[in-house]
């Protein structure tokens, strides 16, 4: 069995400011399943982030949206570089958020991190692996 497609789904305060984040950063809007409560986010052909308001996202889930201060998952995204994980970062703290953690280099692979305008943990990572260690 394989998985053809993903759809992260993540509550938020605010779809403007959260498409107008996503959009800085260089990805698009899928704009057939987007509306005032909803902005789906291209990440790939097979995968989307839908960004969902709280009030919609707990219409999915007797469980309640986590409230600030509070870590329920970090999405890890791959690139195809280590210059393009660092772009996406300064382009993400440039527009208002903060880094996670210093850069790591692990040799076969790469990381920068940063917490998303909702609080949403975001590892971006290159990762190479030919070199990984025998």
């Amino acid at each position: 069995m394989k998985v053809n497609q993903i759809f992260v789904n993540l509550p938020v305060k605010d779809i403007q400011k959260t498409k107008e984040f996503w959009t800085n950063l260089g990805f698009s809007v899928n704009e057939q399943i987007s509306d005032e409560r909803a902005v789906c986010i291209i990440m790939s052909d097979n995968i989307s982030i839908m960004f969902l308001t709280e009030e919609f996202f707990e219409t999915f889930s007797e469980r309640p949206v986590p409230k600030g201060g509070t870590t329920q998952v970090l999405v890890a995204i791959g690139l195809d570089s280590r210059e393009e994980v660092d772009q996406v970062v300064i382009a993400a703290v440039a527009n208002g958020v903060t880094q996670h953690e210093e850069p790591q280099d692990h040799g076969w692979m790469y990381q920068n991190s940063f917490w998303d305008i909702n609080g949403h943990g975001w590892n971006v990572i290159f990762a190479d692996p030919s070199q990984l260690p025998s």
